[in-house]
């Protein structure tokens, strides 16, 4: 499962996907929140950064530019200032913007976030400033977006509809596109707006709401996983569509497909920072596998991953292509070991970092592993939250001069006894003399050595601390070191072979099986 899903990422890039719904330009004001204001008990801010981001379709726009995709947008700003800015975002990223339409009639969609920073870097957004016109298109306007949109249609393998319900997104938009879309052989997936009745979405081919949204569109509480599918497929034969895909925070996604047809997606445990954006990065991920020929359960399954991915971000941040293979991979590693490449583990590390993890590295042969082995690796562990163990190739150990003999252990069994203690989350395999260059790959937060290193200049010192690291020497158990063990071993005496007892009566080859 997880290899097939792997592949399909990496058939998403020059997919070509055309993209419906409300244009948001989103604005942030960040500073740093040092006292209460006397005018009123209300949190001061002392302004540090402004910076500007693409929101709504816009960011499904971005999500689906970071997974390769290409995009061809369609939608509505105004004839201002915040339209000049969405454009020059959208054609940063890449954008098509031959859809877009700027009309006097309204004002650009604009959403200002004051955010404060306590001790400045702590994050909380204190306050949100709309600046935006909800009432449907006219009619003549609502013609030549759907225009926009059917002539944009030959040219790409899906259509998306994101749906913020600021006006642009009406029935008879949804409708002219679906049935386009239809003659086109074109699914079309929607991400719903917060609403009570769905007949706006009728011919779409999947609905993605979320838990709330299917509760408020159904019309009831959808608490167990047997109603959530019910109001689901309701929702779905009311609608006429394929099927819906219901996300549900931590416990994953709901795939319904009919009548007693449905599926559960489960989700690993995660960290939820902010929800923001989560839909656009399910909505973007689902585009992108199906326009990909993947069918919709395992389209459905990358979604999930996008979603969880993007809930431990702070505000709307595109989930990247490597991101998801990182997850993948993550999720491969725990079915399949603990061992990497430098490669993997790269991309691993990196998704693990931006979660706030601290990466431990150590190194070693670990030919015939000792106490003295485990309590080292124990407390490197102590130093962080994921702990590297860089090991050195059989090669490398003979290149080390450690003795006759040695490797005793090959470096697939050394690398499979690393793997059985709890303490280590990967191993990684290195055929240099020395991990230098690895260290300079995998970039630790802390690099352990033993104390014995002390005054020898260790190795990786100074590209861990120049990035902001820090080396840790750990006391060792005095008198254990494999060569100490080996040597214990090889001056053993020989004892006589044990013969086989023979019982009164029967020969040695007469005993039972």
């Amino acid at each position: 499962m997880v290899s097939h899903l792997t592949s399909l990422v990496n058939s998403l890039a020059g997919r070509r996907v055309l993209l419906v719904g409300d244009l948001i330009l989103d604005r942030y004001i960040y500073g740093d929140a040092e006292r209460i204001s006397p005018e009123a008990p209300v949190p001061v801010l002392r302004a540090v950064e402004r910076f500007s981001r693409v929101g709504g379709s816009a960011n499904v726009a971005a999500c689906l530019r970071a997974l390769g995709v290409q995009v061809v947008c369609c939608g509505v700003t105004g004839a201002d200032e915040a339209a000049d800015e969405l454009h020059d975002l959208l054609a940063e990223l890449g954008v098509d913007r031959s859809g877009l339409l700027r009309l006097d009639s309204r004002p650009t969609t604009t959403k200002t976030r004051l955010v404060g920073l306590a001790q400045h870097r702590h994050r909380q957004q204190l306050l949100r400033l709309d600046d935006e016109h909800t009432d449907p298109l006219a009619p003549s306007d609502a013609g030549r977006l759907a225009d926009l949109a059917r002539r944009a249609m030959a040219d790409v393998d899906v259509v998306c509809i994101e749906d913020y319900d600021k006006g642009v997104i009406t029935p008879e938009l949804v409708g002219a596109i679906a049935s386009r879309a239809r003659s086109e052989s074109r699914p079309v997936l929607v991400d719903p707006a917060r609403l009570n009745d769905y007949s706006r979405y009728r011919g779409a081919t999947v609905v993605t709401p979320n838990r709330a949204e299917l509760s408020l569109a159904a019309g009831e509480r959808c608490g167990s996983r047997e109603e959530i599918a019910a109001c689901a497929n309701r929702l779905r034969e009311a609608v006429g569509a394929e099927a819906l895909l219901v996300t549900l925070d931590r416990e994953g996604a709901l795939l319904a497909r009919g009548r007693d047809r449905w599926t559960h997606i489960p989700t690993r445990p995660r960290s939820v920072y902010d929800n923001t954006g989560a839909g656009d990065a399910v909505l973007a991920m689902l585009a992108a596998a199906v326009a990909a020929g993947a069918g919709l359960e395992d389209a459905a399954r990358l979604a999930n991953i996008a979603g969880g991915l993007e809930v431990e971000k702070f505000g709307c941040v595109p989930i990247s292509t490597e991101e998801v293979l990182a997850e993948l991979r993550l999720e491969q590693g725990r079915r399949n070991g603990k061992l990497r490449t430098v490669e993997e583990l790269g991309a691993e590390l990196t998704l693990r970092r931006d979660r706030g993890e601290t990466v431990v590295f150590t190194n070693g042969c670990f030919d015939i592993l000792h106490a003295g082995h485990v309590d080292l690796l124990a407390r490197c562990r102590e130093e962080g939250s994921v702990l590297v163990v860089g090991l050195n190739s059989d090669a490398s150990v003979r290149s080390l001069n450690k003795g006759p003999g040695r490797p005793i252990n090959t470096q697939r069994d050394r690398a499979a006894v690393l793997s059985g203690l709890e303490s280590v989350d990967y191993v990684v395999v290195f055929d240099e003399a020395d991990p230098g260059e690895l260290i300079r790959r995998l970039r630790p937060d802390v690099l352990v050595k033993g104390q014995d290193w002390a005054g020898r200049g260790v190795v990786g010192r100074e590209s861990v601390e120049a990035g902001g690291g820090r080396v840790v020497l750990m006391p060792l158990l005095e008198g254990l070191s494999t060569s100490n063990v080996v040597e214990r071993i090889r001056q053993l005496p020989e004892e006589q072979p044990v013969r086989p007892a023979v019982r009164s009566g029967r020969s040695a080859g007469d005993a039972d099986d």
